[in-house]
């Protein structure tokens, strides 16, 4: 019986950490840069922002949302990508 209770919390751990892994894994990257595009930045931060609280709102209703949270957090990532898109071409334009 103890072997059976050893396997399952090392199981439920090893679960528990790919969730975790996945998780930020998949949080929205920081990398535009403040100084030279204040409000990409800005909205940047605040997509980062916006997928923590869905992630916040997972666990609170552990995690049984349909999937909806889920692709809003995919969604969120998309949104971090275009971005960082933006900021690049911006980039490119002379001033």
């Amino acid at each position: 019986m103890n072997i059976v209770k050893t396997r399952v919390l090392a199981a439920l751990a090893g679960l528990l950490l790919l969730i975790g892994g996945v998780a930020v894994a998949q949080r929205p990257q920081r990398n535009v840069s403040g100084a030279r595009h204040p409000n990409i930045a800005a909205a940047q931060r605040l997509s980062r922002q916006a997928w923590q609280k869905v992630l916040d709102a997972q666990k609170a209703n552990e995690w049984d949302m349909d999937g909806h949270a889920q692709k809003a957090k995919n969604l969120l990532d998309e949104v971090n990508q275009e971005l960082k898109l933006a900021a690049e071409a911006a980039n490119r334009n002379p001033r």
